[in-house]
C-alpha cells in the first residue's frame, strides 16, 4: 500500500508509474480528497483556538459561539472519517510500482524470455495430453470429482496420488535442507486483515473462497496460496534487523474460484479450485529485495533442473505483473501437448509494498524503524508439475517414467503403468 504523503510530493510522475501497469486509475479525485482533508484540517485547527480564546476569556456573551463551533468541530470530524475511508479505498487498490528493471508492456505478449534450459523431448509419436495419460491409467478421474464436488476438481489415485505426494516432499526438503527456507504447516484459512495484507483483499475479492460463520463480523477466507499466511507471520512486528533475511516455505492446499477464467483450461489440471503448492516466502531489509529475488528465482529453477524438465524464465513487463509486484519472473515448463511452455512458478519483489499494510518494520542499523521487504515465490505448483512430469515422461505405450530424484520417495518405483 501506498503513503499518501510520499505520493502528494508528486502527483505527476507517480502517475505515469502507475499507467504503466496498465491499470486506467484517476489520481485526480485522489488529490482532490487530500486537498479537502487537509483542507479541513487546517479550519479545525483554526476553530480549536477561537473555543480555547473563549474558553480564556471567560466572556459569556461568547459562550453561544463556543456551542456553534462545538457543532461545526463535531462536522468537521465526521466529514474527515469520511474522507478518510474513501482515501483508504483509493490506497489500497492501487498496485505496486514497477521496479525501474522491469520492461514496460501491456500485457504477457511483452514479457522477455531471459533463460531457457533444459532439452524439450522428441517423440516418435504425437504425445497426449497430462490428462489423457492419467484417464489412461484411471489415476486421474475428472468426472468422479464433477459429480462429488463440481468442475475443475479431480480424484488423483494410486501410483500418480504417491507421485504427488513425492513432489511435495522432494519440494520441502530441497528447500529446506539445501536452500535454507524453515518448513511451515500453517492454518488453511486467513482472516480478512491477513488479506488485506499480502493485497488479495479486495482488489481480488471476487476470485477468493469465504467460509460463512456463525459470527459474520469475522470474515474468514480459504487462502490462495500459502503467500498469505506466511507472510503474515511478521504483521505488525518490529523486527531488529540480525533477524533477517527470514525465509518460509510450505506446501499446502490452495483454493481460487478462477473468477474470469471461465472457458480456459476447461480440461484437465491447469487450472482447478483446489491445487497443492510449495511456496516460499522471504522477509529482508528492504534494500536487499531484488538480489533476493534472484536467489528465490534459482531456487525454484533448481527443483526443475533436478526433475530433467525443460524449461524457460522470463521477466514480466510492467502490464502483466501481479498486483502486489515491483518485479516479477514467470517460470514455464514445457508441455508437449500443447507445444509450448506454461507458467509454472512466478516469483516476485514486492518491496515495502506488503510491509506497509501489515505493518511489519525492522530497526535497521542506525535503529530506525523501517519497512521490511517481502517476496513469495512458487517452488513449484505441484499440480502443474505433476502434468510437466506426466507429458514430458511419456512412452508410447502410455506409461510414465518417474524421474530419478523422485525414486526414493516412491519405493524405488521406476515406471508408473495401467498393471
Amino acid at each position: 500500500m501506498h503513503n499518501l504523503k510520499e505520493i502528494r510530493k508528486d502527483y505527476k510522475t507517480f502517475n505515469e508509474l502507475i499507467r504503466k501497469r496498465s491499470i486506467n486509475i484517476d489520481l485526480t479525485n485522489l488529490q482532490k480528497l487530500d486537498e479537502d482533508n487537509r483542507g479541513l484540517i487546517q479550519k479545525k485547527e483554526s476553530l480549536e483556538n477561537k473555543k480555547k480564546e473563549i474558553s480564556k476569556s471567560k466572556d459569556e456573551s461568547l459562550f453561544k459561539r463556543s456551542k456553534e463551533i462545538s457543532v461545526e468541530l463535531d462536522k468537521i470530524v465526521k466529514d474527515q472519517k469520511d474522507i478518510k475511508l474513501e482515501i483508504d479505498n483509493i490506497l489500497a487498490n492501487i498496485p505496486n510500482l514497477p521496479h525501474k528493471d522491469v520492461p514496460y508492456g501491456k500485457d504477457e505478449k511483452d514479457n522477455i524470455e531471459i533463460l531457457n534450459a533444459g532439452k524439450i523431448p522428441i517423440f516418435d509419436f504425437k504425445p497426449k495430453s497430462h490428462y489423457e495419460l492419467g484417464e489412461n491409467l484411471k489415476m486421474l478421474d475428472f468426472d468422479l470429482a464433477t459429480k462429488t464436488t463440481g468442475s475443475r476438481f479431480v480424484f488423483v489415485k494410486k501410483e500418480l496420488a504417491l507421485l504427488e505426494r513425492a513432489l511435495s516432499n522432494f519440494m520441502l526438503d530441497t528447500h529446506v535442507n539445501e536452500n535454507e527456507y524453515q518448513e511451515i504447516s500453517p492454518p488453511l484459512m486467513a482472516s480478512e486483515s491477513t488479506m488485506f495484507g499480502t493485497g488479495q483483499l479486495p482488489k481480488f475479492e471476487n476470485d477468493q473462497f469465504e467460509i460463512k460463520l456463525e459470527d459474520s463480523s469475522d470474515r474468514k477466507f480459504l487462502i490462495p496460496t500459502a503467500e498469505v499466511i506466511l507472510t503474515n507471520i511478521v504483521k505488525d512486528k518490529i523486527l531488529d534487523c540480525k533477524e533477517l533475511p527470514m525465509r518460509f516455505v510450505a506446501s499446502t492446499p490452495c483454493f481460487r474460484k478462477e473468477a474470469g477464467s471461465y472457458g480456459k483450461d476447461t480440461k484437465g489440471m491447469i487450472r482447478q479450485h483446489q491445487f497443492y503448492k510449495v511456496e516460499m516466502v522471504s522477509i529482508v531489509e528492504n534494500q536487499k529485495c531484488i538480489d533476493e529475488l534472484e536467489r528465490m528465482t534459482n531456487c525454484a529453477t533448481k527443483i526443475l533442473d533436478k526433475l530433467e524438465l525443460p524449461y524457460r524464465k522470463v521477466i514480466l513487463c510492467t502490464g502483466d505483473m501481479g498486483f502486489s509486484a515491483e518485479k516479477t519472473y514467470d517460470i514455464e515448463v514445457w508441455l508437449p501437448s500443447e507445444n509450448k511452455y506454461r507458467e509454472i512458478s512466478s516469483c516476485s519483489s514486492c518491496s515495502t509494498f506488503q510491509a506497509q499494510r501489515m505493518m511489519t518494520r525492522y530497526k535497521d542499523e542506525n535503529k530506525k524503524t523501517v519497512f521490511a521487504g517481502t517476496l513469495n515465490g512458487s517452488g513449484l505448483a505441484v499440480g502443474r508439475t505433476l502434468i510437466a512430469i506426466l507429458e514430458n515422461n511419456q512412452n508410447k505405450d502410455g506409461t510414465i517414467n518417474v524421474p530419478k530424484i523422485l525414486r526414493p520417495y516412491m519405493n524405488n518405483l521406476e515406471v508408473i503403468s495401467a498393471n
